[in-house]
């Protein structure tokens, strides 16, 4: 397992490293993919980008105000999603970001640190 920085005080979860198939936030493995929030990260298990839903996402999240945006991570190379989700997500008033899921990651890190109101949804790595 890669371990993240750990040196930077962050307020709620924060991805700390990556197992052979996804994510590790704090004590949690998140082998299946992940959705995390400024308030919570959950286990997030999507059969393929085909079956992205933005108001899903946000109802397992419960954030409160809408975030500014999705991190979104596609798995081990960067994919982006399907049209109709990209419409989905911009219909929620949000913008959304793309790249491979170990990129999203370590850029949850630093979005966090400056205290971003965002989301992320992450494909597992394998």
């Amino acid at each position: 397992m890669v371990e993240l920085r750990k040196d930077v005080d962050f307020v709620g979860p924060i991805i700390t490293g990556f197992t052979p198939t996804g994510f590790k936030s704090g004590d949690q493995r998140f082998d299946q993919g992940l959705l995390i929030s400024p308030e919570q990260a959950v286990s997030w298990s999507v059969a393929s980008d085909q079956n992205l839903d933005i108001s899903k996402m946000l109802e397992a999240l419960a954030l409160s105000p809408a975030p500014e945006f999705l991190l979104y991570g596609s798995g081990p190379q960067m994919k982006q999603p399907p049209a109709s989700f990209r419409r989905q997500v911009e219909a929620q008033g949000m913008g959304i970001e793309v790249m491979d899921s170990r990129a999203a990651a370590r850029t949850w890190g630093i979005l966090r640190a400056e205290e971003r109101w965002i989301i992320g949804a992450f494909l597992p790595l394998a």
